[in-house]
């Protein structure tokens, strides 16, 4: 962002991110298109592209400043014909922010967001044979920085938009980095949900020419408009190529790479479906069916913020827990080596983890243990340590995700009173835990 006195100046002058301006400094004169400033740069420097295509920082206090004309209507995209037709189900799309929904403007070098239906379909004109989609920008936002009020404006209006009536499903956009939390947390706040949910993103902005965004949008309608899936989901490349697409159960569903296009894959378990190029849904595992009686969903959006995640590791310090609970935390989700162990009978005492988790036990602090496997299952009946673990007071999560055990332990103490979210936390209630885990969809 460029400085207070920056703006004014611009404001005074009538200059605007993308003009061209003459700048002359120390007896030299450049031409060049005004960029916009990033949080690398000083806000008191100005960053001009020139003719070549570099660009460059100027000291605004060293240099005079003449518009030359303007250049701003460079961020005007394409657009596609997206007029609604009779007969085809309405679906919503919800924007939350992430690199689906924007794109470089090369001519100004900024990145600016897709914020009309007409642009973020230009290169996916099939949709418009699909459903009539809406566009409503709920934000824009990463989705690091996303907390549970985000999930729970995101259920909401998801809600409101499918108890109107005409809603078929919704699609969600957002950035991958936390999807899978927001998709388990929609997962449990969408109560009484008729319609398929389906969360998409991209891992390589629209603007290049690997860019997923597209197909996984398409395929993400797709599911949204025609498939008979009443549960919430994750719809992005199944593989590096362009071949389909997976629909992941919301709570059985994580991001397993940094930056590859099949990033997001299902932990024990199956995808729901497999979703063409041409948007043909191909069914393979179980899931929830749209019921023929209509009914509302109701959005149960509590959320207790004093809910964490530890992790267990060798040399690790017990009073972590200590500490979680001295600072008013309800709940603490141990993140456990295996099968959910934590040190135990270790050779120096205070290294042990049993006793920090009986006190939090006692003091009413719900403690439950995932595995840092990411594959498998908890199981306290195989060796002596894990029993201690279970005497202490932790709760079994059974073949639930870290992430999905977090999001519902968070949801049950925001909405449940603490008895009752203890019974809850080890108990299936939208597909987060299974009778049997495969391990068939390990990433190649």
């Amino acid at each position: 962002m460029y400085s207070k006195k920056i703006i004014a100046f611009f404001d005074k002058n009538g200059i605007e991110v993308g003009d061209l301006i003459r700048i002359r400094f120390d007896g030299r004169v450049i031409d060049g298109k005004l960029m916009q400033n990033t949080e690398a740069n000083a806000d008191d420097s100005l960053v001009v592209k020139m003719d070549n295509g570099y660009n460059i920082g100027l000291k605004f206090d060293k240099i005079k400043i003449e518009r030359v004309k303007g250049g701003a209507e460079s961020i005007n995209f394409p657009r596609a014909d997206i007029s609604r037709k009779r007969g085809l189900p309405n679906i919503g799309l919800f924007y939350t922010g992430g690199t689906i929904g924007s794109r470089v403007d090369y001519m100004t070098g900024g990145v600016y967001m897709l914020t009309k239906p007409e642009e973020l379909l230009y290169q996916v004109p099939e949709i418009s044979e699909i459903a009539n989609m809406s566009l409503e920008n709920l934000f824009s936002i990463s989705s690091e920085d996303m907390s549970h009020v985000e999930w729970a404006t995101i259920a909401k209006r998801i809600a409101e938009f499918l108890n109107d009536g005409d809603g078929r499903g919704a699609v969600v956009s957002m950035g991958t980095d936390t999807m899978h939390y927001a998709s388990a947390a929609l997962s449990f706040m969408l109560d009484g949900l008729n319609s398929p949910v389906v969360i998409t993103g991209a891992q390589r902005s629209s603007d290049r020419g690997s860019s997923d965004a597209f197909m996984n949008l398409g395929c993400a309608a797709a599911l949204a408009a025609r498939s008979d899936v009443a549960e919430v989901g994750v719809c992005m490349h199944a593989t590096i190529s362009d071949d389909y697409c997976n629909f992941i159960r919301g709570t059985r569903v994580r991001k397993m790479h940094t930056s590859r296009r099949d990033a997001f894959r299902p932990i024990n378990d199956l995808p729901i479906a497999h979703v063409s190029r041409r948007f043909d849904i191909d069914y393979i595992s179980k899931y929830k069916r749209v019921r023929e009686e209509s009914g509302r969903v109701t959005p149960v959006t509590g959320f207790e913020s004093k809910t964490g995640i530890v992790v267990a590791h060798p040399n690790s310090d017990p009073s972590v827990i200590g500490f979680l609970v001295n600072k008013g935390y309800k709940g603490i989700i141990i993140s456990g080596t295996g099968l959910g162990h934590v040190p135990t009978s270790t050779k120096r005492e205070e290294l042990s983890w049993i006793g920090s988790i009986r006190s939090a036990n006692d003091a009413g602090v719900i403690v439950g243990i995932t595995s840092q496997c990411i594959y498998g299952r908890v199981n306290s009946n195989v060796y002596r340590n894990l029993r201690i673990l279970r005497d202490a007071g932790a709760i079994n999560c059974e073949d639930m995700t870290t992430e999905t055990a977090y999001v519902k332990l968070g949801w049950l103490l925001g909405n449940y009173k603490a008895d009752k979210a203890r019974e809850m936390l080890n108990s299936n209630i939208v597909g987060e835990i299974g009778d049997r885990s495969t391990h068939k969809t390990f990433m190649s």
